[in-house]
């Protein structure tokens, strides 16, 4: 469905022909092929990472964000003056955001006080969306826990995706980033990664991969510890569980130290030119890991956005 079918009943901007170039933009990323930072590795292997930051709104959350809010749609549940209201951690809220600022929706995010300033004033300067900071000691469970808080008080005046518990979410990495990884590596792909925060693209693009070949294999990146530094990802064990998040679809958890993050996160920016944020620094920690078992094979991780502006070593987080 093109992004000028979704809103019948939303109050639709003067920059009505502006909206299928963005939201029709969303998908179809680069794949990148690692070159510096893999000589090591086996001469037949390959690592790849998804340049989600092409997206509209700079991020991979652009996919499950316009699948949730057309799904919502559909349903008939946001429309006729209905707000948008969601916890996140950062970029699902910008694109939140950007879709609300094109179609004529109202969005409230509850987001942890302390996301970078980058993203803050992406959602509430650059595209107009209410913040409501929660208790940045409690992450992004605390948001989540707002969130639930504020809905449940005033239910009949918002729309909650409720991007965690939301099946649309890893529907929409499954119809489009597996597709993606799939003909971009011309069905050659034999290993995937992703870090898990809601879990949606892990989810839902390992679910597509191996439907097109059931022995690729897929990996869950998290951080090792309960308390961290890598923005956007979950502690499975001691977080508030997504809805969504089903161990058995993947192969194999691991876990990477916030300090691998960044460290990786400069090679990325030294060895090849890449300015990336601190989940896509983990992705690659993993991606690297299990390249470094293989003597062949074509590995594909997901670099959900730049954010160069928010690494530690720019003093803003």
């Amino acid at each position: 469905m093109k992004a000028s079918e979704l809103a019948p009943n939303l109050r639709v901007p003067v920059i009505t022909k502006y909206v299928p170039e963005v939201l029709d933009r969303i998908g179809n990323t680069p794949l990148l092929k690692m070159r510096n930072i893999t000589k090591g590795l086996a001469k037949k292997v390959e690592v790849y990472a998804k340049a989600e930051w092409v997206n509209p709104g700079g991020s991979v959350k652009a996919r499950p964000a316009l699948r949730m809010v057309r799904d919502g749609m559909k349903a008939g549940k946001l429309g006729r003056g209905k707000e948008l209201i969601d916890s996140t951690s950062g970029n699902t809220g910008i694109a939140y955001a950007l879709i609300g600022k094109i179609l004529g929706f109202k969005v409230n995010l509850v987001l942890p006080a302390n996301v970078c300033k980058l993203r803050k004033g992406m959602m509430a300067s650059q595209y107009s969306a209410n913040l409501i900071l929660s208790d940045p000691i409690e992450s992004s469970d605390g948001a989540i826990r707002l969130c639930r808080k504020i809905y449940s008080e005033n239910p009949d005046k918002y729309f909650l995706p409720d991007q965690y518990n939301n099946p649309s979410n890893w529907a929409a990495h499954k119809e489009t980033t597996a597709r993606e990884i799939w003909e971009q590596t011309n069905g050659t792909v034999t290993h995937f990664l992703a870090g898990i925060g809601t879990s949606g693209t892990l989810m839902g693009t390992t679910r597509g991969l191996k439907a097109m070949n059931r022995n690729i294999l897929s990996y869950a990146v998290e951080p090792a510890e309960p308390l961290h530094g890598i923005e956007g990802l979950k502690h499975m064990e001691t977080s508030i569980i997504p809805g969504i998040y089903e161990p058995s679809v993947f192969d194999e958890k691991l876990s990477v130290k916030t300090d691998e993050a960044y460290k990786m996160v400069s090679r990325l920016e030294e060895e090849e030119g890449l300015l990336v944020g601190t989940s896509s620094g983990a992705a690659m920690v993993g991606a690297m890991r299990v390249a470094e078992r293989l003597d062949e094979g074509v590995v594909v991780t997901i670099f959900p956005d730049s954010c160069e502006e928010c690494i530690v070593a720019h003093g803003e987080f």
